[in-house]
Parts: C-alpha cells; sequence; structure tokens
C-alpha cells in the first residue's frame, strides 16, 4: 500500500520534491513548491477540460441554433489547439503541460460539426469529423517532421487573434453574443491564464508560452464582450416600456 501511494505521489512529484517533502520534511522549498503548484494547476485545467466547452454543446442543441458562431473561428481555433497538443506529445512534454488540449480539441470539432449541421449541411459535418480525425492520426503518428509541427505550432500565435477577432467582430455586427456560452468564455479566460504559468514550469518552451499569452487576450476580448453585451436585451426591453407608458 505504502509503495502504491509513493507511486500515486511520484505521478506529481518529482522525485526530488518528494524527498524534499516526505523524508526531509521540507515544506518550503520554493522550486518544489512552483513544480508542485504547476502539476496541480495541469491536472486540474486537464480535469476541467472535459467538460468546459460542453455548455456550449447544449447551448447549440438546445436551442437547434448555433446562430452568432462563425463556422471560419472555429476552424481557426480547432487548428491551434490540436497543433498544440500535437507539438507537445511529439516533443514529448509532460501530459499535465497539454493533456487538456486533446479533450479540447474533441469539444471544439463537435462544435464546429454542429455548426455545419444546424446550418443545414448534415452531409458536410460528417465529412468534416472523419477528415479531421484523419489528419489527427496522421500528425501524432511520428511522421511529420518536427519542424513542420514547430511552425505549425508557431502559426497559432497570428491565427489565434484572427479566430477570435472574427467572432468579435461577428459578435459586434450582432450586437450580441448569440449562442456564445459565458461558461465556457470564462472557463476558456481563466485556463489561457494558468497555462501560461504551467507552461513556463514544465515547458520552458517560448513559442507555447507565447501561444497561451497571446489566448489570454484573446479570451479576454470575448469576456469583455460577454458583459459588454449582457444587459443590452434588457435595455432594449426598458426602452420599449417607457414608450408604451408614453403613448
Amino acid at each position: 500500500m505504502a509503495e502504491f501511494l509513493k507511486g500515486l505521489i511520484l505521478s506529481v512529484l518529482s522525485e526530488k520534491c518528494y524527498n524534499e517533502y516526505f523524508i526531509k520534511n521540507n515544506f518550503l522549498d520554493e522550486p518544489c513548491f512552483k513544480a508542485t503548484l504547476s502539476k496541480g494547476l495541469g491536472f486540474g485545467l486537464i480535469a476541467g477540460s472535459m467538460l468546459v466547452k460542453v455548455p456550449q454543446i447544449l447551448k447549440i442543441v438546445g436551442n437547434k441554433s448555433a446562430e452568432g458562431i462563425n463556422i471560419y473561428g472555429v476552424y481557426l481555433e480547432l487548428f491551434a489547439i490540436t497543433a498544440n497538443f500535437a507539438y507537445s506529445y511529439i516533443m514529448k512534454f509532460p501530459f499535465s503541460a497539454w493533456g487538456d488540449g486533446t479533450f479540447l480539441a474533441i469539444q471544439t470539432s463537435i462544435i464546429a460539426s454542429l455548426v455545419l449541421h444546424y446550418g443545414g449541411s448534415s452531409g458536410k459535418a460528417a465529412a468534416f469529423l472523419a477528415t479531421y480525425v484523419g489528419i489527427v492520426a496522421a500528425v501524432v503518428s511520428g511522421h511529420v517532421p518536427k519542424d513542420v509541427l514547430w511552425n505549425m505550432q508557431a502559426l497559432n500565435v497570428p491565427i489565434i487573434v484572427i479566430a477570435k477577432s472574427i467572432q468579435v467582430i461577428t459578435n459586434y455586427k450582432n450586437g450580441s453574443t448569440g449562442q456564445l456560452s459565458a461558461v465556457t468564455c470564462l472557463l476558456l479566460f481563466g485556463g489561457s491564464i494558468a497555462r501560461i504559468f504551467t507552461s513556463i514550469q514544465e515547458t520552458g518552451d517560448f513559442i507555447i508560452i507565447l501561444t497561451y499569452c497571446v489566448s489570454t487576450i484573446a479570451n479576454g476580448a470575448l469576456v469583455l464582450q460577454l458583459f459588454w453585451y449582457w444587459n443590452v436585451p434588457k435595455a432594449n426591453k426598458n426602452i420599449n416600456k417607457k414608450k408604451k407608458k408614453r403613448i
């Protein structure tokens, strides 16, 4: 039992930190604190990522509409997520540093297929899913050169900006955030902030750190829009009520 518990703890802590905490009883070691916090955040983000876009999916299915969600923005976001976890997987970074990307990719691909489906193209939705699965299998197979994967990861910076900008502009033109889920947007914003810290601690990879910094700013823009347009319908109702009273 003791060996099992040690193995479980070592899945989160390094051997050095295990010795610092449980052999030397040194709980004030700063490097180990940062490493442990990073691991904890990483696994927490992975657990949260399993459901982070479920509110968005349920909102689309429940309303039988993907109104206000720009499919090109979703495509670009999916590319960014896929490039990130594929690059991290091939580079053998710790799973805690990128594992959430796999679940985000699954959920984002479902959202893309739902947008196509409710847009009147069920055939395109099925073809898209089949094509995406094939592309992912090829990318993580190890046959794609690392240089290509690095370039894909580097492209994430402008792609994230473009993808989120498309959605921000769509929201601005519509004067609302449509079927965007507030819960999903807030979780993605918080997750991208946490990923800056975990990426610094566990990968030290400049391009990944930069990607999450840009992602945080882009997700923050959508969160600001959510709050900005939150009371727009209510405001319109109040204006209508005032007009009726004057009449």
